[in-house]
């Protein structure tokens, strides 16, 4: 869904299972080529954010996930485009486990290896605006 205003809706999972979260390394032909970043994605036409994460977990990863609730948002301006990202916590369904299907990597990192990962804009912005404070809101 996209606002009048040109923002785009984007979505994003922070999946956490054992004290680590998801994360993925963008394909170098993607915009934010190599860049770290929450699962997700664009929300189309008539979903809500937890359809549109849905989908994307099982397109990006081949994951079935059980969605928790909303944890924050951020609208962020990259050079070419302005999102809204809305991270949503989730944790795996039982048995389903992801495969890196749409990046070039995928890893299992606790909160203190995000400070080591070079992050998409948004994501990067929506982890320093949760601070020390993101583990205890998933």
């Amino acid at each position: 869904m996209n606002c009048d205003s040109g923002i785009i809706e984007v979505v994003g999972a922070i999946i956490h299972k054992d004290g680590r979260y998801l994360v993925g390394q963008r394909a170098a032909h993607k915009s934010q080529g190599g860049k770290w970043e929450f699962m997700g994605g664009k929300i189309e036409p008539g979903e809500t954010p937890e359809q549109a994460l849905v989908r994307e977990c099982r397109e990006e990863l081949d994951l079935e996930i059980e969605y928790e609730r909303i944890i924050d948002a951020v609208v962020h301006a990259y050079s070419d485009r302005t999102i809204r990202l809305t991270l949503i916590s989730c944790s795996p369904k039982q048995g389903s486990e992801p495969k890196a299907l749409e990046h070039q990597q995928i890893r299992w990192v606790t909160r203190e290896d995000m400070e080591t990962l070079d992050f998409a804009g948004a994501d990067r912005e929506l982890i320093e605006k949760l601070g020390a404070d993101f583990s205890s809101r998933t």
